[in-house]
């Protein structure tokens, strides 16, 4: 029961970072790509929780929360690019 619950969040979520990817590439302006983006390293994260819960392993759930801490200081650094054209002040 739960391997098949897991394989159907797997390709939901696998659907989503497809969804987010392809948003990425086409997106209109900056700001939508930005989002983009941080919707994807949320995927990525996702996809990395059930994989750890599908495999039984610890190691995903480190590389997730690693993603988690780099991906909030991209979003963070990006952001503060686009609002002032420097990263660094």
């Amino acid at each position: 029961m739960l391997e098949t619950t897991l394989l159907i969040a797997f390709a939901c979520v696998s659907l989503a970072f497809l969804f987010s990817f392809m948003r990425l590439i086409k997106g209109p302006d900056l700001p939508d790509r930005i989002l983009a983006l941080d919707t994807l390293y949320i995927n990525a994260i996702a996809l990395l929780v059930l994989l750890g819960l599908y495999f039984q392993s610890a190691l995903y759930f480190e590389a997730a929360l690693l993603i988690a801490v780099m991906g909030f200081v991209a979003t963070i650094g990006l952001s503060k690019y686009l609002l002032r054209g420097d990263i660094m002040e």
